[in-house]
Order: C-alpha cells, then structure tokens, then sequence
C-alpha cells in the first residue's frame, strides 16, 4: 500500500490538471481498463475486478476527491475510446509509446515492464527471441503437429499491444494476427494451439506462476525494456 500511494503521487499532479480543465459541468469521469490483464486488472472471486491498476486508481480518485465509474473494455478500444471523448482516463498497463503519445498525453510512468516469452513446460527449442524469427504469428485452430519439422512454429500476440510491432520489427515474423485478450493467448498455448507467446513480462510471469504453473515457463531476456 505505501509503494502504490508513492506511485500515485508521481501522476497525481497530471490527473489534477486534467480534472482542473474539465468543464465544470463534468461529474463523474469514465475510467477504461482492460478486462483481463492479471496482475493490473482481473476480476476477484467476489466477481468484481481488483489489481494494481484498479487499487491505483481508486487510491488517486480518494486523495483528489474524484467521482468516477470504470469501464471495462478490451485493450485495443481505449485509445479509440479517449480520442472520441467516451472515456476519460485509461489505466490498463499501457506502454509509453512515441505512436501512442501523438494521440493520447500520458502520466509518468508508473511501472516498468518490458516483454517476455511464454513457452509450455517441456519446450526446449525456444530460448530466445531469434528462435522465433520467420514463425507464423497469428491465432491457431487447435491443436496441430509438426510434421517431420516442416510446419512453421506459431507465435500469439495481443491485439493493440507493443508486442505486435516488435515481433514484427525485431522478432522478424512472418505475418501478423492477433488475440483480443490474455485468455486466448494462453489457452491456445496449453491447447498446443500455438508453440509461443510473446507478451508483457509481469502478464506472463504470473500465468505461469499460478493456472499455467507446472504447464509452461517464462525463458529468454526481458525485451523492449518500457514503462506503463
């Protein structure tokens, strides 16, 4: 709790400032976070969401007397949710990015992440990311097999998320298509769906230290080093 409130106290100044320049008439600010992104937002077994984002929130709305309601969405509508006007403020683990800060105005960054890869238990051809350089990134059907090494690893990816363009770019995939959310990502790699997953290094350390523990692994270096 004393960590989060120093935090707070880092982007407090800039949720003042955006609050100062609402129009008076505004009463209740509409806080868009993701729906699944274990550790920042997840729902509790009360059925209500709760993470560090969701407790970060609420711990700056109560020191600067904010009346707001959270909206739930999935990642890739926030930036499309605060350029119309629909919500006010997102807080959903986002990456500070040069693209992104051309359209929305961030707070400072509160936490640095970076991205990891997500391979099952007994995989041992992945280490790194030149491992999967050529693989077919996109969302499979089922379970598939290798035939006689032929067919191309598959790597999943989240829609809207900075791992798309660094497994474009640096992880040199072959083509791109990507999972709406966190769940499918990682069923597909239990499901033997798909040979990876490429995503934020907290989102996929905690997987697999809680429902994948003992089906899958975290392995390489911490990737594209960047702060939410």
């Amino acid at each position: 709790r004393l960590i989060m409130k120093r935090i707070a106290a880092l982007i407090m100044g800039f949720v003042l400032m955006t609050v100062l320049v609402a129009p008076a008439s505004a009463k209740e600010l509409v806080v868009a976070h993701d729906t699944n992104f274990m550790p920042f937002e997840f729902k509790g077994p009360d059925g209500k969401f709760t993470g560090f984002d969701i407790e970060l929130w609420e711990t700056i709305a109560k020191k600067l007397g904010l009346s707001y309601k959270f909206q739930p969405m999935d990642f890739n509508g926030i930036i499309p949710g605060l350029q119309t006007g629909n919500v006010d403020v997102g807080i959903a683990g986002m990456t500070i990015t040069p693209e992104r800060a051309k359209v929305v105005q961030f707070s400072n960054g509160y936490y640095t992440s970076g991205l990891k890869i997500l391979v099952r238990d007994d995989e041992k051809g992945i280490s790194k990311v030149e491992d999967l350089a050529g693989k077919v990134v996109r969302p499979a059907h089922g379970p598939r097999e290798h035939r006689h090494g032929k067919l191309p690893r598959l790597v999943a990816v989240k829609t809207g998320t900075s791992s798309v363009p660094f497994m474009k770019d640096f992880g040199k995939a072959k083509e791109l298509k990507q999972f709406p959310n966190n769940d499918g990502m990682f069923f597909e790699l239990l499901s033997k769906g798909v040979d990876a997953v490429v995503f934020d290094m907290p989102v996929v350390t905690a997987f697999a230290n809680s429902a994948g523990k003992g089906k899958a692994k975290v392995v390489g270096p911490l990737y594209e080093g960047q702060k939410y």
